[in-house]
């Protein structure tokens, strides 16, 4: 899900980056940086997965401009690190994916909006649905706020990209659905399994990494 040079106009633009640097800003603000100055890991956990994503995202599939899919991440980076954190890792991954010449930077605010910010919210408000409506419970959180938050996030994602290119006239709502939306669920199974995958190897070994997982509450009072 990212946009090529020249397909959104000026409005849309100016109002994806307006709504981009206020979730930025919020997340700069709210960062834990005291935490994250103090340890060393979890800076070089930060770091080795803002690569990874970078690295992912490079992997895409897409017929015409601006409808591409690939593998987003953005749940792992959020429940691993806060939505705060995850989306400034996202957003210095997609920084580096323009600066090699992968994206462009006339559209980087549309593609920090719609592949990063909405991703990340859609699964921190997964994650706290879950918490507020059911028990504290491994396989709960397993399940539902990795992989059908996954799936939920690239839909959200997904979908935000298409309406903003139906919307802005960039191509007909047919062509939209064939080439991108009918494929966004074939998508969402294998993104949720991805995360499910990782967040159950993490889980397991290193409860620890995870920014919103207790293993005392999950693990141990179970």
């Amino acid at each position: 899900m990212s946009l090529t040079q020249g397909l959104i106009s000026g409005g849309w633009l100016w109002a994806a980056s307006l709504a981009a640097l206020l979730v930025l800003l919020l997340a700069l603000k709210t960062a834990p940086w005291s935490v994250l100055m103090q340890q060393r890991r979890l800076q070089h956990l930060l770091f080795g997965a803002t690569v990874v994503l970078m690295l992912m995202w490079t992997m895409r599939a897409g017929i015409s401009p601006g409808l591409g899919i690939h593998f987003l991440g953005m749940t792992t980076l959020t429940l691993m690190f806060g939505w705060d954190l995850a989306i400034l890792s996202g957003t210095l991954a997609l920084l580096g994916m323009t600066l090699i010449g992968r994206e462009s930077w006339d559209t980087l605010s549309v593609n920090v909006l719609c592949s990063v910010v909405l991703p990340a919210l859609a699964s921190m408000a997964v994650l706290r649905l879950v918490e507020a409506k059911l028990p504290r419970n491994f396989f709960v959180y397993l399940f539902l706020c990795a992989f059908f938050g996954a799936g939920v996030a690239t839909a959200v994602g997904g979908m935000a990209m298409a309406l903003l290119l139906w919307a802005d006239g960039v191509y007909p709502w047919a062509k939209i659905y064939l080439e991108y939306v009918r494929f966004l669920p074939l998508i969402m199974f294998p993104e949720g399994l991805l995360n499910g995958i990782i967040m159950t190897g993490m889980m397991v070994f290193h409860p620890d990494w995870i920014r919103t997982f207790d293993a005392h509450h999950y693990i141990d009072e179970q």
